[in-house]
């Protein structure tokens, strides 16, 4: 074990006020903010420092999506006339080289070097477990009156009957190739699997993508069907609502045998990347011993405050099996260390959170589908905008999309916001205000957008409630 980060004596000669179990972006968030309160806080990481975000998540696989994205616009650069264009991906392994440079520097700045800014953070390194009374790093009892777990989560596996026998890729690995197959086989049909089937098709691959339910089937049916035929367009082989039955290896790569409609059939690729969501890290932690009950998924339950079954231990972030967003974990571990602190007097809110996916188009959503909607008795009315009602992707050229809104019938106070667009993760935002403040369809309808922007296809949204937006002049809102 090595604090190898900071020195720093126990606060009070007898222990730390903190313990946070797990040094990701969950674990960051929850020791700065409670440095920042004034605690001396033991801060314990096993594995690379900077968890899952910058080290094989968020950062390396974004700029590689950016980079498969600069290949396509070129060759959709001809939907604009005059233009031809061309760019060539040449040297895989030179990408993903750079790639680990952008992680490197990232996990270095943001993670490495900033503990030294916080003199009451020891970092600890060593896998921790919780027992009487405290945490156990290594052989060193940690004395701590409150405790904060934020060990995160990693890739699930299925279970396809041979899985455990194929040399199947996880995010992860995907990320970390030196070359790339001739053709992959992706499971899942969560944000993760249609990222990185997207990117590898640009790239080159020959890739078919497989689900049990649809693509991106937690959100609305509208942009799962037109993500889906985004994908067909690209060429990327999309088999939905199947079962999968086995896979094993071949000669040349693996097969999954699966029933589709009642019709066996098979699926070959060189390689198979599992995407079927992520698993809390729960293991080793001790929880049963230190009276922490997990939720049915496996993750650790917690109440509003993000405190456990046990009143002196808290979790945040991907561990708890829920809002598995690194935002989310960071803001969830920030309240977790206030509480932990001064009390439980913040509560933790979800109902604002805004859900991304960075396929292109990209989609994004936040509040309530029309399905939870109606689920909770609610009585709603939908917009549902197609992007060539809007002015900007008429400009690009690039109509790929749409917008939905779910307004309660009656108030038509908005309850939730979806889209499928080219920026429609940069566009949620604003329809994450509007949300959390109440307005209604009308007034958001009535706000002043700007002209030719993506976001400005929330306003037309919002006000094709009650009109025909399709009659309205450029800027006549």
């Amino acid at each position: 074990m090595s604090d190898c980060c900071n020195k720093v004596t126990e606060g009070n000669g007898s222990g730390f006020d903190l313990a946070v179990v797990g040094a990701g972006s969950a674990g960051f968030s929850a020791a700065i903010h409670a440095a920042d309160l004034g605690a001396h806080v033991a801060l314990i990481g096993h594995g690379t420092i900077g968890g899952t975000c910058v080290n094989v998540g968020c950062v390396p696989s974004k700029t590689l999506i950016r980079a498969a994205e600069a290949l396509h616009q070129a060759e959709a650069a001809s939907r604009f006339s005059g233009i031809r264009s061309e760019a060539i991906l040449d040297d895989w392994a030179n990408l993903v080289a750079q790639k680990d440079e952008l992680v490197a520097e990232l996990r270095e700045a943001k993670y490495t070097q900033l503990l030294p800014e916080y003199n009451t953070v020891a970092y600890l390194e060593g896998a921790a477990r919780l027992e009487n009374g405290g945490v156990v790093v290594a052989d060193r009892r940690i004395r701590a009156p409150k405790v904060i777990i934020t060990t995160g989560a990693s890739p699930n596996v299925p279970l396809i009957r041979g899985i455990e026998k194929v040399p199947y890729l996880t995010s992860t690995g995907a990320l970390e190739l030196g070359s790339l197959p001739k053709s992959l086989l992706v499971i899942g049909g969560g944000y993760i699997g249609c990222e990185l089937a997207q990117l590898f098709a640009r790239a080159g691959v020959a890739v078919t993508i497989v689900c049990r339910r649809r693509l991106l089937p937690e959100g609305e049916p509208e942009i799962s069907e037109a993500l889906e035929n985004v994908f067909r367009g690209e060429g990327i082989t999309v088999r939905t609502g199947v079962i999968y039955e086995e896979i094993h290896r071949t000669a040349r790569g693996v097969s999954l045998s699966l029933t589709d409609e009642g019709t066996n059939d098979r699926v070959e690729a060189e390689q198979v990347l599992v995407a079927t969501g992520r698993k809390p890290n729960i293991d080793g932690l001790n929880l049963a011993a230190a009276g922490v009950e997990e939720t049915p998924n496996g993750g650790i339950a917690v109440d509003e405050h993000l405190r456990t079954t046990n009143p002196r231990i808290y979790a945040a972030g991907d561990v708890t099996g829920r809002d598995m967003f690194v935002y989310m974990a960071a803001y969830g571990a920030k309240l977790a260390a206030e509480n932990a602190l001064n009390g439980n007097t913040r509560r933790y809110d979800a109902s604002t959170m805004p859900s991304v996916t960075f396929t292109d188009p990209q989609a994004a959503s936040v509040g309530l589908t029309e399905a939870e909607a109606r689920r909770q008795g609610s009585a709603v009315r939908t917009s549902l905008l197609p992007l060539s009602a809007v002015p900007r992707a008429l400009a690009a050229r690039d109509t790929r999309g749409l917008i939905k809104l779910v307004a309660e019938a009656d108030t038509g106070k908005l309850l939730g916001a979806h889209i499928l667009a080219p920026e429609g993760c940069d566009s949620i935002q604003s329809a994450v205000f509007a949300i959390k403040h109440g307005m209604t369809s009308a007034e958001l309808g009535d706000a002043v957008f700007p002209y030719l922007t993506t976001v400005e296809g929330i306003k037309l949204a919002a006000q094709a409630f009650e009109k025909d937006v399709s009659r309205l002049s450029c800027c006549a809102g």
